[in-house]
């Protein structure tokens, strides 16, 4: 039975521990990328560096120099070069107004030709155009800053990801003493977060690589301009919840019926709906069987909830939160609920 002095030791303890982390947090919270970075690629070369340390029994910093690099070539230099790509791409946005209006004018022409529809553009007038440029100029400016932070990132990332792989094991032990269940619901908790890891980090980045390159082959069939552009925005779209891939390539079939290609409209919006759309379905499906079950609505609330609080990463964290979320509430009442109900039964 604890006194009341221990007690108050107690729980000052704790709330010293809760405010020092709190402020740690918000202080360091510009480097939570790279540290959830690291975190996602050592779960990735967890097994691999098992085999490395304890089954060939290499030198732990000879095994996590040569993980390291195969990281920077696979993982990192890819990510590179798409970043380089895409601020290569989007530096070349053409925002001139007077071009702008030229072009709405065109559409306006063509609409009015073919449907004998007038669509008034009056109200477009040139602060209006101004502001929607400028808007366009912003959303330009925080790619190319999210892009060049990148770099900063990957450093971070680099630093955290080789101590964590230096002494890994001991820093699981850490963990897996401090988390306050029982033996079974440790085990458990820790089994989700590797297996929900490992299933986004892998499920993800494939399924916008397949939906990138079917999207690109309809683009060069169709002989959509910038093809290889809206491949790569095709690719990222794929984390967007509920619209997804529709936002790169409806936009290209309404291009195609305004300048006249009617043919190719029909074939590029059948393309997308029927083979683009879909391929989304059974790529997940295989997944699912290979990796992690996780329902479709723990993932489309789960990127929401992660982009808004750890930005790219959420795509993976965020449905890991959810899941961790209901997993408690399953434990809870694993342990408290239904334990209270069998001993009722038994009184």
């Amino acid at each position: 039975m604890q006194t009341m002095k221990e007690k108050y030791w107690k729980y000052s303890l704790i709330a010293l521990i809760l405010g020092l982390g709190a402020v740690i947090v918000g202080e360091l919270w510009a480097f939570v990328n790279g540290l959830l970075g690291a975190f996602t690629i050592f779960v990735l070369v967890r097994g691999q560096m098992i085999r490395l340390t304890e089954r060939w029994h290499w030198p732990r910093v000879l095994a996590t120099v040569v993980v390291l690099m195969e990281v920077a070539v696979v993982i990192l230099g890819p990510l590179t070069l798409i970043g380089w790509v895409t601020v290569e791409r989007v530096q070349h946005i053409n925002m001139d107004i007077s071009g702008l209006q030229q072009m709405l004018n065109d559409i306006d022409r063509e609409l009015r030709r073919r449907f004998g529809y007038h669509f008034s553009f009056d109200n477009l007038t040139i602060d209006n155009l101004t502001m929607a440029t400028g808007y366009l100029s912003r959303g330009v400016q925080y790619v190319i800053g999210q892009v060049s932070s990148m770099a900063v990132t990957i450093i971070v990332l680099v630093f955290f990801l080789y101590f964590i792989l230096v002494d890994f094991r001991r820093i699981e032990r850490y963990v897996y003493d401090l988390l306050p269940f029982k033996e079974a619901h440790r085990r458990r908790i820790v089994n989700e977060i590797y297996r929900m890891v490992r299933s986004n980090a892998v499920g993800i980045p494939l399924i916008a690589i397949v939906q990138g390159a079917i999207a690109y082959a309809a683009y060069l069939f169709f002989d959509i301009p910038s093809a290889l552009l809206f491949a790569f925005l095709t690719c990222f779209s794929t984390i967007i919840p509920i619209i997804g891939t529709g936002i790169v390539w409806v936009p290209l079939v309404i291009y195609l019926l305004i300048v006249g290609r009617w043919v190719d409209a029909a074939g590029l919006a059948a393309y997308c709906s029927i083979i683009l759309i879909n391929i989304d379905n059974v790529v997940r499906f295989i997944l699912q069987k290979r990796l992690a079950d996780t329902h479709p609505l723990i993932t489309v609330f789960g990127v929401i909830l992660g982009l808004s609080i750890f930005g790219f990463w959420g795509i993976i964290f965020g449905p890991l939160l959810i899941s961790m979320f209901f997993l408690l509430v399953n434990i809870f009442k694993e342990e408290y609920l239904d334990g209270e109900k069998e001993i009722t039964h038994d009184k």
